[in-house]
């Protein structure tokens, strides 16, 4: 049952002709200016001063204002503002980022997953809230989309943001309108396949001018159904007859439920001229719930561990946060800025599976019941601030500190028929990691037509762990240069080209360095040697950070006020890159040998591409009355792992290539307004460490929404996301060290097409 990634998916061809004529006809007008030679002077459009470096707050919210931000910002950056984000009307933040430029998310269409940028995640992509990392175990799919007030993705690093973005970074600004009493409500209900779903939510934002406060509340919930169905074949290659060693098959069918809330606010206090107190709460709780049925049939010579099983899960993420930011000026052009904060963060985890059948029923209670508690806890406090002095009128440079401390408790306890596995390793760990940082900026408006940014950050992570087994400490320090510019073309003033130059890095993750041995499910057994195919996985306190420097060119043409096009190459160098290898090892839990899968520093990597951008109308392209809005974008990504070989040594999860394509109409002289968005990933494979590759099979999702106007402040939006249903395959095999299979796996998920109605009011 192989998956599709085999499969031709569209021509290659066919789909990058409609983006090529679209930068073409972008990009044409400075062919032929260039031809004909010299343009008159044109009178340059006027720069506002600017206060400070690389401001985080940015009024308004429109189209034109978010791309004009853009374009007079030094560092390469892309906003996408309300307008853009209500547009299909999205369930969940997944479903918005997934079209984004050199966005994409893994697992299958409708069930969210990582977000990565050019194909790099597992923490190459930075995720922010209002410019802060979040706790371990948060979700950007917790995030509703009508409590954002815009998204800002840097491909690039900038010094006040941090460098741990060798993808870039995501950043993820809360609502804060203060300007006016309103109220902003939606509720919606509908269908996840066949299962219902329903949410809602509210807003209320205003101020009291004689206080001098502003303040603002969200509040989201929803809950919704849905189904499960999964097919696999493992095959375990053939013996010297050509008979199967081990060929079986698993059928998974089930249902579960997710439920959630989140609600977050902010109060300003305004102190006086130029001071200001901001506090902002912030809760999440999100809960999921899954029941399942696995039936697994066999061929071959070994018997297997099991043949059916039910399963249940149950997993639930809690989080608090408040954040503080105090705002004052110094006279003479300076600013200082001091926020600080505190969160609280757990999720827990509780599973039972029984299995019946196959080894299982030798076992003297006829069945093997597995049951697994698991709890994570984190309590941080952060304190960061910058200065900011305007050095001329276009010239400005911040000093900033970043300090954070964060306690982690982590429990986890597995037993087996009522008795603990490794129960020598206890059943707590507690973890502190401590960060410090300093950085320092400096943004010049040099003339009209030429900006520069030059930056520095110094931070240190050190992570200290306590367990029964011993402590384990790891230390690490990374300095990161940092090297923007733009360039105004002569007589163009609309037209630029960008170029950066940085350092970034990934620092281990906490749950890399001190991860306790679990046990493969499979080969349960102590006393006997289990298959690389399926190894026990154990931390590695010895990780180095990975670093990386970047290069990124890109060119913008901004065809009018809501218009643009755009093209960026960049190239990425990573040292001590981290791969998980397996090995097999002498362990202290068992008696026979054991195959472990631990993260390790392998060597460097090369990760390069090319990234297209178009966002214009059909008459920037063609002479037309037609009112039609036009959206694409698409990357071209490439990499290569030295040590490891190939073909596809890849990054891990990273496709060749991914587009967007998308266009709105609004029919005049009615209330209705429809748009689709069509987003495509082709399958790939990508060869591995150790003789092992994984194959993914092509991900095609179709949206699209009707938004019918029924007075200025109402309206009615229906949604359909991942209208197509496709499945999603994914697969993965193992070799022997003479080439021979070892083993191979192959999987297929049923897809599921959402549609949901929403009304939309204001008052």
């Amino acid at each position: 049952m192989p998956i599709e990634s085999a499969r031709p998916g569209p021509c290659p061809t066919a789909i990058w002709t409609p983006i090529a004529l679209a930068l073409l006809a972008g990009l044409t007008p400075w062919a032929a200016r260039a031809q004909a030679g010299p343009a008159p002077p044109a009178a340059a459009a006027p720069t506002p001063a600017r206060s400070e470096a690389q401001k985080v707050e940015i009024t308004g919210t429109s189209a034109p204002e978010n791309l004009d931000e853009r374009r007079r910002s030094t560092a390469s950056r892309i906003i996408i503002g309300r307008e853009e984000l209500d547009r299909m009307g999205d369930s969940s933040l997944g479903e918005v980022l997934r079209r984004l430029p050199g966005v994409t998310s893994g697992g299958p269409p409708g069930r969210g997953g990582g977000v990565r940028m050019r194909g790099m995640g597992g923490g190459y992509t930075q995720i922010l809230i209002d410019g802060q990392r979040m706790p371990p175990g948060f979700s950007l799919d917790n995030v509703p989309p009508e409590q954002i007030e815009r998204i800002e993705i840097m491909r690039a690093p900038v010094a006040e943001f941090g460098a741990r973005a060798i993808g870039g970074t995501i950043n993820v600004v809360m609502r804060s309108d203060f300007k006016r009493r309103a109220n902003d409500a939606r509720v919606g209900a509908g269908l996840d396949g066949s299962q219902p779903q329903f949410g809602g939510s509210w807003q209320l934002n205003g101020n009291f001018e004689e206080l001098g406060l502003g303040y603002n509340t969200n509040l989201s919930a929803f809950q919704s159904r849905f189904d499960t169905a999964s097919d696999s074949r493992t095959n375990g290659g053939v013996d010297d007859l050509g008979l199967p060693i081990n060929d079986q098959t698993s059928k998974v069918r089930g249902e579960g439920k997710r439920r959630g809330m989140f609600a977050t606010g902010r109060l300003q206090f305004r102190l006086g001229e130029g001071k200001s107190l901001d506090l902002q709460p912030f809760a999440n709780l999100f809960r999921i719930e899954n029941k399942n049925h696995a039936d697994r049939q066999g061929l071959g010579n070994n018997l297997l561990s099991y043949t059916a099983a039910d399963i249940e899960s149950r997993s639930e993420t809690r989080m608090a946060r408040l954040n503080g930011t105090w705002l004052t000026t110094l006279g003479s052009g300076g600013r200082l800025q001091v926020r600080f904060g505190s969160s609280y963060a757990q999720n827990e985890g509780q599973s039972k599976r029984l299995e019946t059948g196959g080894a299982a029923s030798l076992l003297a209670s006829g069945h093997r019941l597995r049951e697994e508690t698991s709890r994570n806890r984190e309590l941080s406090v952060n304190v960061n601030g910058k200065y900011s002095q305007l050095l001329a009128e276009k010239h400005s440079m911040s000093l900033g500190w970043d300090l954070q401390r964060a306690q982690r408790n982590d429990f986890k306890r597995s037993l087996v028929n009522g008795k603990q596995e490794l129960a020598q390793f206890g059943d707590e760990i507690d973890a502190t990691v401590q960060r410090a940082a300093l950085f320092a900026q400096d943004e010049w408006a040099w003339s009209k037509d030429f900006s520069f940014y030059l930056g520095g950050r110094w931070e240190a992570i050190e992570t200290r762990a306590d367990s029964v087994t011993g402590n384990i400490s790891n230390r690490s320090s990374v300095l990161t240069p940092l090297a923007h510019m733009v360039w105004k073309l002569p007589d163009r003033p609309r037209d630029q080209v960008r170029l950066s130059l940085t350092r970034s890095y990934k620092s281990p993750e906490t749950n890399q360095l001190i991860a306790r041995p679990s046990i493969s499910t499979l080969y349960a057994d102590l006393s006997k040697v289990n298959q690389p195919t399926s190894p026990d996985r154990a931390g590695n306190p010895t990780l180095k950070p990975e670093l990386a420097w970047g290069l990124e060119l890109g060119i913008e043409r901004y065809l009018s006020a809501t218009s643009i096009v755009s093209a960026n190459i960049y190239y990425k160098r990573i040292d001590e890159l981290i791969r998980t290898v397996r090995t097999q090892e002498t362990v202290v839990y068992a008696s026979a040998k054991r195959w472990v899968a631990r993260p390790e520093n392998i060597g460097a990597a090369d990760a390069a591409g090319i990234e297209l951008e178009g966002k214009m109308r059909a008459s920037d392209l063609w002479t037309t009355q037609l009112p039609l809005q036009l959206r694409a974008n698409a990357s071209l990504m490439w990499s290569r792992v030295g040590q490891v070989a190939g073909p596809n040594n890849r990054l891990e999860g990273q496709p060749p290539w991914t587009m967007n394509l998308g266009g709105d109409l609004p029919f005049r002289g009615t209330p209705l307004t429809m748009g689709l968005s069509w987003n495509y990933t082709p399958g790939f494979d990508i060869q591995q460490i150790d003789q092992q590759s994984y194959r993914q099979g092509r991900k095609s999702v179709l949206d699209g929404y009707a938004l019918w106007r029924l007075a200025p402040e109402a309206s009615l939006r229906l949604s359909i996301s991942n209208a197509l249903g496709q499945s999603y395959g994914t697969g993965s095999s193992t070799y022997n060290l003479d080439g021979s299979l070892l083993q191979s796996t192959d999987s297929t998920s049923r897809t599921y097409t959402t549609v949901n109605l929403r009304g939309e009011f204001k008052f």
